[in-house]
Order: structure tokens, then C-alpha cells, then sequence
């Protein structure tokens, strides 16, 4: 009977540090974080366009794409697609995005399209390409929009991410915040 007493106050008490006392540390935290827990929003114009850290598709010719998703760029299933490098249904969805990507970037090589352009990421919901993935978008971006190549290019280079302390993870850009710069240049 001891041990179960024993138990009991042990399992009423970390349920009250787990189960209250973290979660509402964990709140508090978050609400002195930019977007105060919410997300950091994204606006154009005085309207969310989305969230910072949550991908969205990017497919016409105008904008920079972003990486592919394997659930649609669904937040509410996020996950990867589970087929391995040798699937031949993955190999087939990688042959397909990067025939597009030539389609529509002529000039750009098959050697020198970034992964990240055609592979999607193990959430499906990355919001970021890489800068190589972006550079090689630049020429036609420009062209569809009329605008100057150096101009496109510096926008790039002006929402690049460099990596934490200049160490910590790889450079990147985020593609709502580029698309949404990019129709702020035309106001």
C-alpha cells in the first residue's frame, strides 16, 4: 500500500510540472519570441501571404519556386514521402520536376540544378531553397517580370541567409519573403 501511496503522489506531481507548469513556461517563452508564439507573419500590403517557416507551393513562371513537398504543403501532414533513392516512382517524380525546371529555365544545365529544386524535404514544408537554388531562377524571373537581371539578382542576394554565427547550418532564402519582395518592387 506504501508504494502504491508512493506512486500515486510521484505521478500527481509530474503531471502538475509536465503537464502545467512546463507548458505554461514554454508559452510564456514563446510569447517574447519574434511573432509572439503566433508564427512570423508574413504581409504584403497590409495582408498576411503566409508564414515565414511554413512552405508553400511556388510553381508559375513569374515567382521563384520553391522545394517540392511530398504532402502538398499540407501543415497538417507534414512528412517526407518515405521512397528511397532507388524507388522507381521517386525517380520518376525527380526526372519530372527537373524536366520542368529545363523547360522553363533554358540554358540552365541538368549538372547544375541544386537538389533542393527537385527532391523535397523530410517535412515537406520547407520554406527555404538554397541560394544556387534561387540564382539559377534569376534569369527567368527577370525576363517574365521585364525587370533588370543585376536587380533580380541583388533581391536574391538581399534575402540570403547567411548561416548562424557564420557556422551553424548552410546558407538559405526564403522563398515567401523573396516572392513577396519581388511583387513589392512592381509598387
Amino acid at each position: 500500500m506504501k508504494s502504491l501511496t508512493q506512486s500515486l503522489r510521484l505521478t500527481l506531481v509530474l503531471v502538475i510540472l509536465l503537464c502545467v507548469i512546463y507548458p505554461v513556461l514554454i508559452s510564456f517563452a514563446g510569447k517574447l519570441a519574434k511573432g509572439q508564439c503566433d508564427g512570423e507573419k508574413v504581409t504584403l500590403n497590409g495582408k498576411i501571404v503566409g508564414y515565414a517557416l511554413l512552405g508553400q507551393k511556388f510553381d508559375k513562371p513569374e515567382y521563384f519556386w520553391t522545394r517540392p513537398s511530398a504532402v502538398g504543403y499540407n501543415a497538417a501532414g507534414s512528412a517526407g514521402s518515405n521512397k528511397g533513392p532507388s524507388n522507381p516512382d521517386y525517380l520518376k517524380d525527380v526526372q519530372s520536376r527537373i524536366d520542368t525546371l529545363l523547360k522553363y529555365n533554358p540554358g540552365v544545365k541538368k549538372s547544375d540544378i541544386p537538389a533542393d529544386l527537385v527532391t523535397a524535404s523530410g517535412s515537406g514544408l520547407d520554406p527555404d531553397i538554397s541560394p544556387e537554388a534561387a540564382a539559377i531562377q534569376v534569369k527567368r524571373v527577370a525576363a517574365i517580370r521585364k525587370l533588370d537581371e543585376k536587380q533580380v539578382a541583388q533581391l536574391v542576394a538581399a534575402n540570403t541567409q547567411k548561416p548562424l554565427i557564420g557556422l551553424f547550418g548552410p546558407s538559405s532564402v526564403n522563398v515567401l519573403k523573396l516572392n513577396v519582395a519581388l511583387d513589392a518592387l512592381k509598387k
